[in-house]
């Protein structure tokens, strides 16, 4: 380390170590953030498996934050102690990656510091995508089977209409289609699909097995071919019907 002085380096040591003792004891004191111990010993709650997700929100919300504390302290103490021990070594100041010296104002900045400005790793902007996006790109993954004209099995997005009905934490205003004011119509797509039916009528009209005893279902269908009707009849009652044009 020719480049740096008995002095300086007594300095950058003192402060390394001031360093390594400041981490470690912070993550003695407070438990590593909390991780020691459990989500639901911070809630009211029974269980932390409860019947909304919106329940234990903000534990989830804390808990994801003090693992990012904690990853960010045990990152920079390993950065720290590995810096030590190359100054052990002889090799403290010198870039890894061109084995050349490391600028002394940088050292001074970051005294843990393994790279030379031109070939630190943070300074370059990672282009790398979640993996997971191949899985989930298009919505539903691979399964969803809609844009293809050749395909009608159920599929992905069947299966999360199936799901979505039971309830989830969205809200009317969250809704995929326009004008949705009810929480029981906020399924995907739920006003242009019919499960097991042709015309929308079959959904809400039946008949028994010798087609009598006609039966009219009150469902979502229903209503909306009787608000539909009405509209008509208020219409026909301003002129003459369709031909007083």
């Amino acid at each position: 380390m020719p480049h740096l002085t008995k002095q300086l380096l007594a300095e950058l040591e003192a402060q390394l170590r001031s360093e390594q003792q400041s981490i470690e004891t912070k993550l003695s004191a407070n438990d590593h953030y909390g991780l020691e111990g459990s989500v639901r010993d911070n809630t009211s709650e029974l269980s932390t498996i409860d019947n909304h997700p919106g329940d234990i929100g903000t534990e989830v919300f804390e808990r994801g934050k003090d693992v990012a504390l904690t990853n960010h302290d045990e990152l920079r103490l390993t950065r720290v102690k590995d810096a030590l021990d190359r100054m052990a070594a002889g090799s403290y100041g010198y870039c890894l990656t061109c084995d050349q010296p490391i600028d002394i104002e940088r050292l001074k900045a970051l005294p843990e510091t393994a790279y030379c400005k031109e070939h630190s790793p943070q300074s370059k902007v990672s282009r790398d995508r979640p993996v997971e996006e191949l899985v989930l790109y298009p919505p539903f993954g691979r399964t969803s089977l809609d844009e293809r004209a050749d395909e009608t099995e159920f599929d992905g997005e069947d299966a999360w209409q199936i799901v979505e009905s039971y309830g989830t934490s969205n809200s009317p205003a969250m809704a995929e289609e326009d004008e949705v004011d009810d929480y029981n119509d906020m399924e995907i797509e739920a006003s242009n699909e019919l499960d097991g039916f042709v015309e929308p009528y079959e959904s809400f009209v039946a008949t028994d097995i010798y087609g009598r005893n006609v039966v009219f279902y009150r469902n979502g269908q229903y209503r909306k071919h009787m608000s539909a009707t009405q509209h008509l009849d208020s219409e026909d009652s301003l002129g003459d019907g369709p031909n007083n044009y």
